[in-house]
């Protein structure tokens, strides 16, 4: 019986330090952030192709490196085209002014050409928003994706339990004669905290942080999930499986 635990156990780190098992996340699976923002299924994306920067806040649950970042987004029209980077930052939280906003400079940045891309199945009837030209576009498109990028502990950001940070998001798409346009979905109605944010950022400016809301003037969020790293996923599986075994002896 002990080997049988013993195996357990192994099998248990084994699949949470697999790159495989990483790559995708689905709900049943751990977050370290207040709670995951699921896509809406019939909800926008928001136009994030550069100059184009789009920013969410959450509040950290778990002291730690952020190695695991996964959102969700799609193409204007279904003209699906290939994202050449996507750019991420994270920021303290600015309080000052009409509105929550990232603070000034990041904390951290990161650019990265080596995601994954998972289609959601089934596909569903969503909206384009570009906030510059205040265009929105009712059922626009049907696919929606799925994007997971794992990043190197050595470039981690290292973020506090109970703080607030903001994640912003910004892609390059690969030149293309169709000219896709890529969006950050919205998230399903549980808010966190204030309305997502948006700006334009020519190289060398600080951004000029905007609120996104709905027509209606509702808020808005964008869709994302920050899980653990590697190591906590495993000690996560060592105590379910440690459990177990305690359970069964008794």
């Amino acid at each position: 019986m002990k080997a049988t635990y013993a195996g357990i156990l192994a099998v248990v780190c084994v699949l949470a330090l697999s790159p495989m098992a990483r790559a995708d996340w689905d709900p049943t699976m751990p977050s370290k952030m207040h709670w995951p923002q699921l896509p809406d299924p019939n909800g926008w994306d928001v136009l994030v192709t550069q100059p184009k920067i789009l920013a969410d806040d959450f509040k950290c649950t778990q002291t730690g490196p952020i190695t695991d970042v996964h959102f969700w987004g799609s193409w204007k029209d279904d003209i699906i085209g290939q994202l050449s980077s996507i750019h991420l930052s994270i920021h303290a939280d600015d309080r000052t002014g009409a509105f929550s906003k990232p603070a000034n400079p990041p904390l951290w940045s990161w650019a990265t050409t080596d995601f994954k891309i998972v289609p959601v199945d089934p596909p569903s009837l969503q909206g384009w928003y570009d906030p510059n030209q205040q265009l929105w576009l009712p059922q626009n498109h049907r696919q929606y994706f799925q994007y997971n990028i794992e990043i190197p502990a050595a470039d981690a950001f290292l973020q506090k339990e109970g703080n607030i940070y903001w994640l912003d998001i910004s892609t390059t798409v690969a030149p293309d004669t169709r000219k896709p346009l890529f969006g950050w979905k919205t998230s399903l109605s549980q808010h966190f905290e204030d309305d997502a944010v948006w700006a334009d950022i020519p190289t060398g400016t600080v951004p000029a942080w905007q609120e996104l809301k709905y027509l209606t003037g509702g808020s808005m969020d964008l869709a994302f999930v920050i899980t653990p790293e590697p190591a906590t996923l495993c000690l996560l599986g060592l105590g379910a499986a440690s459990l177990l075994a305690r359970r069964r002896r008794k």
